[in-house]
């Protein structure tokens, strides 16, 4: 059995979210996991409502063969729990596919959906990969090259070309 590596989750915030009509719509907690035997749960937000805060950090378990982190929002009812709306998340938006390396931080908000697959809310997160196996790891998208350092002649920087990322936010000086 290969190792897993471990991630770091933090579940900021949900927002807009609908509870179901025979909760209280407070004591929502978020279940975040990569599969059923591997989930870790943060404590209860009882005042937010339908904008909950937990700003709580999970470690969990992320074996090589994971494609995908479950986030589910729930919420204790005097039956137990309920779960109100959940969202898949893609391990390739945070590994590799848009050459970042390994142990950055990831700020994300995914769209939450109820059981019947309607738009429940939003839910932000920060997701950080604290140890990896090395085969999940970015590899430089070009060779390590060098270049002459500023005011030296007989050293050498070694950078790594990374592509510039397209993006629609105002550039700032």
């Amino acid at each position: 059995m290969e190792h897993a590596a471990n991630l770091e989750v933090n579940v900021i915030s949900a927002e807009s979210l609908r509870f179901p009509t025979f909760t209280t719509g407070k004591n929502a907690f978020v279940v975040v996991g990569t599969d059923s035997c591997d989930r870790r749960a943060t404590a209860v937000d009882q005042h937010g409502g339908a904008y909950p805060s937990w700003n709580e950090k999970l470690t969990v378990p992320f074996p090589p063969q994971v494609r995908s982190i479950e986030v589910d929002v729930r919420c204790k009812t005097a039956r137990g729990e309920k779960s109100v709306c959940r969202s898949t998340i893609a391990v390739s938006d945070f590994i590799g596919v848009y050459d970042i390396p390994c142990g950055y931080l990831h700020f994300l908000s995914y769209r939450l959906h109820d059981k019947e697959g309607k738009r429940n809310g939003i839910i932000n997160l920060a997701v950080k990969v604290l140890t990896w196996l090395p085969q999940r790891c970015l590899k430089p998208s070009a060779p390590l090259f060098p270049v002459p350092a500023a005011g030296a002649s007989d050293g050498a920087l070694v950078g790594i070309a990374i592509p510039y990322a397209q993006t629609n936010l105002p550039y700032h000086s």
